[in-house]
């Protein structure tokens, strides 16, 4: 054998991680629907086989993403309603949500919502199964103050929250976002008084 022929270099090891991190960012800037297994093969610098060998599928991938963006970047709800009554709590959680929704342009919105309106089956099914803790988290906080009309107040809420989402991921400005947000709060504040009257 030639002294100049090189000796290859070990390949290095594949980071499972890393490889999660750079795909949460992409499902993020695009959705999921927007993003194939070229795509992530590319931005991890893996083949597809070695993507399938370390993650399963596309969708299997998405599922260790959501769960790595809920553990990181999910709402703390118990910590925004210990020790508030529930119109600050709430008024905490709208402008919590639309802070964080729009902080980084490149990844608008909620990750976990954004992935509920998935055109793949399987990947909706996983986000609505990450996104149900969040959600029966704020409906437990918020029947323990309000058990009568529990259920409908916390699906008032999620679904206010899941609106700033939205309107992140569309592009409402920053600014905007947070008005609304303040609004919102301040619209909840007077419907609560106004029903213990």
């Amino acid at each position: 054998m030639s002294e100049n022929v090189r000796k290859r270099r070990p390949r290095r090891p594949f980071d499972r991680q890393l490889g999660v991190e750079k795909a949460q960012r992409l499902f993020h800037q695009r959705g999921y629907d927007g993003v194939s297994v070229a795509d992530l093969t590319q931005a991890l610098e893996i083949n597809p086989p070695s993507l399938y060998a370390a993650y399963g599928s596309k969708a299997g991938l998405f599922e260790h993403a959501l769960r790595r963006y809920a553990a990181e970047q999910a709402l703390p709800v118990s910590e925004i309603f210990e020790g508030r009554d529930l119109g600050e709590a709430v008024t905490m959680i709208f402008i919590s949500a639309a802070e964080q929704y729009s902080s980084d342009a490149a990844a608008r919105g909620c990750l976990v919502t954004e992935g509920t309106r998935a055109a793949d089956p399987e990947a909706r099914a996983i986000a609505t199964e990450i996104s149900a803790v969040m959600v029966s988290a704020i409906g437990e906080e918020i029947g323990k103050r309000v058990p009568r009309d529990g259920h409908a107040i916390a699906d008032a809420v999620v679904t206010m929250v899941r609106g700033l989402s939205a309107a992140a991921y569309t592009g409402m400005e920053a600014n905007r976002l947070r008005a609304t947000a303040e609004q919102a709060a301040f619209m909840f504040k007077a419907g609560l008084s106004a029903s213990m009257v």
